[in-house]
Formats: C-alpha cells, sequence, structure tokens
C-alpha cells in the first residue's frame, strides 16, 4: 500500500518523458539497438512480464506469518524512495502512520493514516480503509484510488494491486501499482512498489516500515 501505503509524485516533466507510447517504442530501441513495429515491441515487453512475474503463492511456506492487522496497529514510521524507471532516485520521503482495528459483520476493518514529508518540503495525507475478508484477502480504498485495492497475503509477503491518479504539472495520470510488503521480523516490513503505465513499469518505489513503541 505503498504504497500499498504511498503517495507519489514524480518530478516535472518526468511523466510526459515516459508516459506515451511513442516514448516507449523509443526507449525499447535504444535498449534492443534494433528497429521493429510498436506493436512487435509490445508483444516483447508483455512477454517479458508474464514470463518473469512473481506469484503470492512462491511465498506461501514462508516465515514470519504476515497478518495486516496485527503489523499495522498503533504508531509506525517509514521511510523510502522513489526511482524512475533508469533507476535514478527522483524523490525521498518519510512517514508517519497510526492504524487501528475493529471487529465488523463484513470482516475485520483497519483504518491506517499516513503523513508524508518529502525532501522538497511537500506534505501529504492518506487515509486507508481496510477490510480483513478472511483466508488471507484484503480489499481497501483511499481517496486518490480508483476503485478497490485487492490485497492477498501467503507467508511473509502480501501483495496489493490497484489503480491511482497522479496528479503531475497540471495534469492527472492513472497509473497502475503492483505493491509487494515483505515481513522481515516483527518490527520491519520492506515494502516495494512497481508504478506501471502502457503495461510498462515507468517507476518503482521501495521503504522500509517500522513499528513504534505504544
Amino acid at each position: 500500500m505503498n504504497s500499498v501505503l504511498l503517495s507519489i509524485r514524480q518530478p516535472k516533466h518526468f511523466f510526459t518523458r515516459v508516459l506515451t507510447q511513442n516514448r516507449i517504442v523509443q526507449y525499447t530501441k535504444r535498449c534492443t539497438g534494433k528497429l521493429a513495429k510498436p506493436f512487435l515491441y509490445g508483444a516483447i515487453l508483455l512477454g517479458v512480464m508474464s514470463c518473469s512475474s512473481a506469484s503470492i503463492e512462491d511465498y506461501q511456506q514462508t516465515t514470519p506469518t504476515l497478518d495486516l492487522a496485527t503489523f499495522f496497529d498503533g504508531k509506525l514510521t517509514a521511510a523510502g524512495v522513489v526511482q524512475d524507471f533508469s533507476g535514478k532516485v527522483t524523490r525521498k520521503f518519510t512517514v508517519t502512520m497510526e492504524a487501528h482495528w475493529v471487529d465488523s459483520p463484513e470482516g475485520k476493518q483497519g483504518v491506517i493514516n499516513e503523513w508524508f514529508i518529502y525532501d522538497d518540503g511537500e506534505k501529504q495525507t492518506r487515509v486507508w480503509n481496510i477490510t480483513d475478508k478472511g483466508n488471507g484477502l484484503y480489499q481497501g480504498t483511499a481517496n486518490d484510488i480508483l476503485g478497490i485495492a485487492q490485497g492477498e497475503s501467503r507467508g511473509s509477503a502480501l501483495r496489493w494491486r490497484y489503480d491511482m491518479i497522479l496528479p503531475v504539472d497540471g495534469n492527472e495520470y492513472e497509473v497502475h501499482f503492483d505493491d509487494w510488503m515483505f515481513l522481515v521480523d516483527e518490527q520491519t516490513i520492506i515494502n516495494k512498489s512497481d508504478i506501471i503505465k502502457f503495461g510498462v513499469t515507468v517507476a518503482q518505489v521501495t521503504l522500509v516500515i517500522s513499528k513504534q513503541p505504544n
């Protein structure tokens, strides 16, 4: 929720450079050194992603077991970076979080409040409302999420997938988040998110989330 629990805004001109099909084709040509029609590059990219995509089932037997309501309870802090498609770090940020859960007929309900501070001084707030559907399945909503985020956990891992609107320089871009959490120990989660447009990862977010004494 990078995050699965995260709010991102890329620097000026970032999305106008890479979030068009022509730019994707040009970038692919530079990487391969070959010429081909756009649809061929799209097929290659989709083929590579489908072959290399990890599955949540891969983590079925891993430990310690990640339970969202157990970890995201009380006060937490996080620190992370945003990288563009080339791997360059474009932003740094810290997050303060407060979370609590209550029982309901629909399943355990969680509220996670997040306060972001970026290295350029920008501040943002997000509130996640999460429902534990049982059997490792979660659903979530937030103010800047389109529709409902779908989460699934197995072993020490949890995967969130959702769409988000990112405002950049007066324009809005709809992107997809593929968001992974890995429980390192009872106090620490590593959170990694791919930001995807046109089926291509255009940016990545990585952060470390730490529980704080309550």
